[in-house]
């Protein structure tokens, strides 16, 4: 396959490095730049119909919570939208159960931090521990994958402990730390496949050496089943208030003691050296790119030429990357050998595994024209 010739946005800062899916129109704009723009439509709600729905939101929580410990399950990392998620919860007078999946990377500042902000709000907390050695197993197979997507083992346990905790308590509604300003854009090469446990499965054959018995998962339709039989309804809360990053940073900083941990999503170690030195070495992936992009589209926070010279900069310290290196390594039991091994394997993508990808896209358009119709929460 040729390569493609550099080309970048000419309104944001995505580019064909890292990226077989880009397409620009005739005044050299990108098609993420279009299609996030009429996304946001579809997921923000306009500032006095966002209020009122979320007044109708809460209260309609507080009225089916009532008789039960808690309203809602909330999900926490630790990171800033989380936190400002929990901050948030509690301003509106809901009783919240946070949810906290451990899987064996946290960082002792994510732990501080949990610990800390939970105890300030009086906020209980539930914590799923994965068994390591299943975990550990099936995160080096999805680095032996060599797809782009090896942060799939942790978003889908996630994902699948929330509603099942839910279920277990009967809580109809799980408040997602998601922002669709934030992180509502990214290119799908990127990453697929986080619903898909056909996919996750044929990696874990293919390349596992354990069985995946007891791991946290979750398929389209136990996904569809406990939303429609269950009528359990996950709600993204920061999409109906103007949610700015800074300003959300200081108040939890100021309120709750909160401290930065240097990037987006940096509270775990792993994600971390993921992406900030796997995804860039390998596959040519900076997520910033994208970030910085939601950022400039939907709220204004970040200009372009701010963003431009922010991509001048590593994505960490190199020095903290070799010693997360060397942390990741010894980790995964694995040998220095080893990983170079991996960092110079093809690229693949989900395509290359059996998977329910078409059957995934498919959902997930139906979701978006739901949300549309007003028939699905944003």
């Amino acid at each position: 396959m040729m390569e493609r010739p550099y080309q970048i946005c000419t309104k944001t800062v995505m580019d064909t490095i890292g990226d077989p899916d880009i397409t620009f129109d005739s005044d050299g704009v990108c098609n993420y730049y279009h299609e996030f723009k009429a996304k946001l439509k579809v997921r923000i709600p306009e500032p006095e119909e966002a209020k009122i729905k979320l007044a109708g939101i809460v209260q309609k929580m507080k009225a089916e919570g009532k008789g039960k410990p808690y309203d809602c399950i909330i999900g926490v990392s630790g990171g800033v939208d989380s936190t400002y998620t929990a901050w948030l919860v509690k301003q509106l007078g809901l009783r919240p159960l946070a949810v906290h999946l451990d899987n064996g990377w946290d960082s002792e500042l994510a732990v501080k931090n949990i610990e800390n902000i939970l105890n300030k709000l009086g906020i209980d907390l539930y914590t799923e521990v994965l068994d390591w050695e299943i975990f550990k197993d099936l995160q080096l197979s999805f680095l032996k994958a060599s797809t782009p997507d090896g942060e799939i083992p942790t978003d889908h346990a996630i994902l699948a402990i929330l509603y099942q905790i839910a279920d277990k308590y009967g809580i109809k509604y799980i408040i997602s730390g998601m922002n669709f300003r934030n992180e509502g854009m990214l290119p799908p090469s990127w990453g697929r496949g986080y619903l898909d446990w056909k996919y996750i499965q044929s990696v874990q054959k293919r390349f596992g050496t354990v069985r995946l018995n007891g791991f946290p998962h979750l398929t389209i339709f136990k996904f569809l089943y406990y939303n429609l039989v269950k009528g359990i309804r996950s709600i993204s809360f920061l999409n109906y208030i103007d949610f700015n990053k800074e300003a959300a940073m200081k108040i939890i900083q100021d309120e709750l003691g909160w401290q930065y941990y240097g990037g987006k999503h940096y509270e775990s170690i792993y994600t971390r050296f993921y992406q900030a030195y796997i995804l860039p070495n390998k596959f040519k992936i900076d997520k910033r790119k994208a970030h910085m992009t939601c950022l400039m589209i939907s709220t204004g926070e970040v200009t372009r030429e701010q963003a431009l010279e922010a991509l001048k900069l590593p994505p960490a310290d190199p020095k903290l990357m070799e010693d997360d290196k060397e942390y990741v390594i010894k980790k995964l039991s694995i040998t220095p050998e080893t990983f170079d091994a991996i960092m110079a394997a093809p690229i693949k993508t989900i395509l290359d595994y059996p998977n329910h990808h078409a059957l995934e896209m498919k959902f997930r358009r139906l979701l978006l024209k739901l949300r549309g119709m007003k028939i699905l929460p944003n």
